[in-house]
């Protein structure tokens, strides 16, 4: 049995909530900088606060992933309660954080308002492959990046917007310009209004539409069952590993966040011993050994998608934390951030990264569907890579700051992609059983390289390159080559075009 066919209607109402959503980390990831350094913070410390974004992604996505998988609450359904209560807790952080008064307080509402929109965006990812055939996934993906762009762009332009209407885009040192404290507010509301109209203008296929649309199979088996078996031999890898970071950061004094790699290895390892444990006693249907025995037991397929994530979110956060005091630095040619100056190269910021997110837009609905039929989705993807890294390096030959835009058009192909080509290739491999719990396990290989980069890159560039975030633009072209070598190993043959 087939699902029925979407038609554009359908589509539209299934991703418009990202739209929302997307608002959100748009405005996150174009002023969190910002803000903290508003507030007083020196660069070299940006990595560490922002470790809470891919922090949080990395503990609540699997969870949730795992938990919608298996929730049903008849008219509400399977993955709407989490879009919905992700966007209410998200809406009150965004609303919150323009009004803190100090750096340690933007960073905790940074961990809410994170963890918010991962518990409504992980679910979304899933929401696609539920609600579409397996030959629409590709446009059903395109369409959700469309709407990701769109929604980016209009976060991205709201502080702009709001000093053109005539809202003050300076304030006095250690406070927050009104022009952002507006655009929280305004796409707060925004947000939870485009996922409310997901929840209440769609009806998700019941347990029982579900499996008779894909009968149970081998795959659908509790993961959890297959830990019985394993050896602890690995896990005591990670503990090792783990301690050996945590001694290089006393033995070196690298910055404290090197702590939070070493802790979060070993903390892997310990989870793992302790879910084998549960799957011997024969418990192995709980969260922790599910979790575990999927992370374990992914498809070969997903196992080569996760490199080329891990390298790609590798280069994204790069640019999310560093393009503000770069082009501030090397564009507008100031350090003070609370100057005048400073705060016009941060909406600027804006406006460059709401460039980037048309271009995704326009991108996954025109070239990216012509690149697959003539190249395929693994071919696609490569070119998307390459425009990646051409953007990233262009930083280091252009001054003007008009001329970025030129770099923000190749970053916005290389963003279609990444949002849309994976997902795409991957929903057409999984069991509809674990879509979620797999989605969740997928988007870890978004967030780990953030999290690398969040406690390493401080330490890099103090020790190599400090005051000078310009040659953290080079780390991300290097990057995106590495996704670019990983990309060629995918299996092509595997892929539904």
């Amino acid at each position: 049995m087939e699902k029925p066919r979407q038609g554009f209607a359908g589509m539209w109402n299934v991703s418009f909530g990202f739209f929302g959503i997307q608002i959100g980390f748009a405005l996150q990831n174009a002023n969190m900088s910002r803000i903290f350094q508003s507030l007083g913070e020196d660069i070299e410390k940006l990595p560490g606060l922002w470790v809470a974004a891919p922090l949080t992604g990395l503990l609540v996505q699997p969870i949730i992933g795992h938990m919608s998988d298996r929730t049903w609450l008849g008219r509400l359904g399977r993955r709407r309660p989490y879009f919905l209560a992700g966007a209410l807790l998200a809406t009150i952080a965004l609303f919150l954080m323009p009004e803190s008064p100090s750096i340690w307080f933007a960073a905790m509402m940074l961990w809410v308002l994170d963890a918010s929109l991962n518990i409504s965006m992980e679910p979304f990812r899933a929401f696609v492959g539920d609600m579409l055939r397996k030959d629409q996934h590709s446009i059903g993906y395109a369409v959700q990046t469309a709407f990701i762009g769109a929604g980016a762009v209009v976060g991205s332009l709201f502080p702009a917007l709001m000093e053109a209407a005539g809202v003050a885009n300076v304030a006095p040192p250690g406070q927050i310009p009104d022009t952002v404290r507006y655009a929280f507010w305004f796409g707060g509301l925004a947000l939870f209004l485009a996922v409310l109209w997901t929840v209440v203008s769609t009806s998700e296929y019941t347990p029982a539409q579900m499996a008779a649309f894909e009968p149970a199979n081998a795959d659908d088996a509790p993961a959890g069952r297959a830990l019985a078996s394993r050896s602890h031999i690995g896990n005591v890898g990670w503990i090792a590993a783990g301690l050996a970071v945590i001694l290089i950061q006393v033995e070196f004094a690298l910055l404290r966040e090197v702590l939070l790699l070493g802790t979060l290895l070993i903390g892997y390892g310990l989870a793992s011993m302790i879910a084998i444990a549960l799957a011997r006693r024969g418990y192995e249907k709980n969260m922790l050994s599910s979790i575990v025995g999927d992370f374990a037991g992914m498809p070969p397929l997903m196992k080569r998608l996760a490199a080329v994530q891990f390298f790609s979110w590798s280069a994204l956060f790069i640019m999310w934390i560093n393009t503000t005091p770069i082009v501030a630095q090397y564009h507008f040619g100031t350090t003070d951030a609370a100057s005048a100056v400073y705060q016009a190269a941060g909406n600027w910021v804006g406006e460059l990264f709401a460039i980037y997110n048309g271009v995704a837009a326009v991108a996954a609905l025109t070239l990216l569907p012509w690149l697959s039929r003539h190249l395929g989705q693994a071919r696609t993807h490569m070119v998307g890579l390459t425009c990646g890294a051409i953007g990233f390096a262009s930083f280091f030959l252009l001054r003007d700051p008009t001329q970025l835009i030129f770099s923000e058009i190749f970053i916005g192909i290389f963003w279609a992609s990444v949002l849309a080509m994976p997902y795409a290739i991957l929903a057409s491999s999984l069991p509809q059983a674990k879509l979620g719990i797999y989605m969740g396990l997928f988007n870890i290989f978004v967030v780990i390289p953030q999290l690398l980069v969040a406690t390493v890159m401080g330490s890099i560039m103090q020790a190599f390159f400090p005051g000078e975030p310009i040659y953290t633009m080079a780390f991300a072209a290097l990057a995106l080559m590495m996704a670019l070598a990983a990309m060629a190993r995918v299996d092509t043959a595997s892929i539904t075009q």
